[in-house]
């Protein structure tokens, strides 16, 4: 959709509106997370409110009743309560006035310091830039992350899935990015989040330098489904709303696994078949809408990085297979390399960024390609090397990354604090492989 034709309230808009016969229907019924109303002609998307002012918003329509899912608790809602229509989908506030704000899903503050300073609200959906009228990927996007900048470079414009399984690092390998990334503005999705981390994300790891330049949009775990749902799109429009101004922006969301459970929530409620493990299909075109709307535009862009919470360490899990296929690119988070110490515990060999041939020089290439040979050749090695069977001297890679395994472990990790600009990242990388001799 074109951001000059989203929605966009004014008097008259209110005007109109409030001179229209006002809709009334009546709860049929409340099954799980359905809501059946009849007697309310209401499209898909269109946002309701029932009893007390608790807002849901219309999922799926038939020919005598809509059902509609709650993005509000349901408190005092029975067989015959009336819904009223509001007329219009779900809106958000867009503008400068949200940086340093933290926001619910449907872009109201929660962080208790008044209301936002906006300069409009849009509508939460919005579709993707035309594949033709997208800037195509030329610059790299620093993200102060030494294993990312140099052996995983990220362009600006690229989604990045960061795949791990639960407690190995991803919430703080986001808070360094978001710290330590060139972008000028962040915008981080916290969905389906323990309360308890929410407050220990925002001031431990992101603290007040990475708050100030960012807006958090937090649904936590116990919100209803629509609401973690929403809270995806949520900071995705408001991050579309900063790339339409040609801006360039860094969108963190936490994490997409859990945008795909609630709505198979959804999804299962509304009437759909299960299928895939369990999900609906509509989780899976939910997943390609979400993150095509991220990248380039034909001014700005979007730079999205999505988690992605395997089910057992199982990377060909059906949300992470369905994610890998659509992003740019995808980083691995060992669990071993996490217990052992090592952060970001960044599996090298196993992350690949498919846009950093377009963004680095010949020279950056081959420094990153002669590193991965050292790590690979003594991947190969290691179980010889672990009974003691492997003789000096058989390949000059594995006495390279043997000799050199603390210098090695040194450039690939790094303290939570500590940032590292891409003129140093490469520079050190320089100085390493010259010490492994060349790798060659």
């Amino acid at each position: 959709m074109n951001p000059t034709l989203a929605y966009r309230p004014t008097g008259i808009d209110e005007a109109l509106l409030a001179s229209r016969p006002e809709r009334i229907g009546s709860v049929d019924s409340v099954v799980g997370l359905g809501i059946r109303i009849t007697g309310l002609p209401a499209a898909i998307g269109e946002l309701v409110t029932i009893a007390d002012g608790v807002r849901a918003e219309v999922v799926a329509v038939a020919r005598d009743s809509v059902t509609a899912m709650p993005l509000d608790p349901l408190t005092s809602v029975t067989a015959g309560t009336e819904v009223r229509t509001t007329g219009r989908p779900m809106t958000v506030p867009v503008g400068p006035g949200l940086l340093g704000r933290v926001l619910d899903a449907a872009g109201d503050p929660i962080d208790g310091r008044g209301p936002v300073r906006s300069l409009g609200r849009v509508e939460v959906d919005n579709g993707a830039p035309s594949s033709l009228l997208r800037a195509r990927i030329q610059h790299p996007l620093p993200l102060g992350v030494r294993v990312l900048d140099t052996l995983t470079t990220v362009g600006r414009g690229q989604r990045l899935g960061l795949f791990a399984g639960s407690g190995v690092g991803k919430s703080s390998l986001l808070s360094m990015i978001a710290r330590g990334t060139s972008a000028e503005v962040s915008v981080i999705a916290l969905i389906g989040e323990r309360g308890r981390e929410v407050r220990e994300f925002l001031e431990d790891d992101l603290g007040a330098e990475g708050l100030a330049r960012s807006i958090v949009i937090v649904s936590t775990a116990d919100q209803p489904a629509l609401m973690r749902v929403r809270a995806a799109f949520t900071a995705t429009r408001i991050a579309e709303s900063f790339r339409d101004t040609g801006a360039h922006v860094m969108l963190m969301m936490d994490s997409v696994t859990r945008v795909a459970s609630a709505q198979r929530e959804v999804g299962l409620s509304a009437g759909e078949p299960p299928a895939t493990r369990g999900y609906p299909p509509s989780v899976f075109g939910l997943l390609a809408r979400l993150l095509e709307r991220a990248g380039t535009g034909p001014k700005g862009s979007v730079t999205g990085v999505y988690t992605v919470l395997v089910d057992g360490d199982d990377h060909n899990e059906p949300i992470a297979d369905a994610a890998r296929s659509i992003l740019d690119g995808h980083v691995v988070l060992d669990r071993k390399l996490a217990i052992a110490g090592h952060f970001p515990a960044v599996d090298a060999l196993a992350s690949v960024s498919r846009v950093a041939s377009q963004v680095t020089s010949t020279q950056q290439r081959e420094l990153a390609v002669a590193l991965r040979r050292v790590i690979a050749a003594r991947a190969a090695a290691q179980d010889l090397l672990d009974v003691g069977a492997y003789q000096r001297g058989a390949n000059p890679l594995v006495d390279a990354a043997v000799e050199h395994e603390a210098r090695i472990r040194a450039f690939l990790t790094q303290s939570i604090g500590e940032r590292s600009t891409a003129e140093q990242s490469w520079s050190e990388l320089s100085r390493l492989v010259h010490e492994l001799g060349g790798a060659s």
